[in-house]
């Protein structure tokens, strides 16, 4: 069965996309735990980051090293920090998260967006791309 993330990617489920390469598709959070909260994702379904082939891994670290530099020029934050958990969505995923305090990377308050602000923020951050 596919992962919601194979949905985004095939377009049956829609999503705020940043960018988008022929292996690799960059979408916001829509559950952030700060404004521009950015995922990562492979466009080949695989569940745990590390069964990754060598070229899709390093692929995938270098578009989101590019994501994470345009969310640092696009939002205000001290940095952006990156996690991959990968238990809620068996697709791996990169977590690009804006920081202004560590509690914006403990998953546990999240931020609320109106569906403007979330187009508005995934056009800002990908003008910087």
């Amino acid at each position: 069965m596919a992962s919601i993330f194979t949905k985004i990617i095939n377009g049956e489920i829609p999503c705020y996309k940043v960018a988008e390469t022929e292996d690799f598709l960059a979408f916001l959070d829509i559950n952030p735990n700060a404004k521009g909260h950015t995922l990562c994702i492979p466009k080949k379904e695989v569940d745990k980051i590390f069964d990754l082939d060598e070229s899709t891994y390093h692929g995938l670290m270098e578009f989101s090293r590019q994501i994470a530099i345009a969310i640092e020029n696009a939002v205000v934050c001290r940095r952006v920090g990156m996690t991959v958990i990968g238990l809620e969505v068996p697709h791996v995923h990169v977590h690009l998260i804006p920081l202004s305090t560590m509690e914006d990377a403990r998953f546990t308050t999240k931020t609320q967006l109106k569906t403007a602000e979330f187009e508005a923020i995934a056009e800002r951050i990908a003008s910087f791309l």
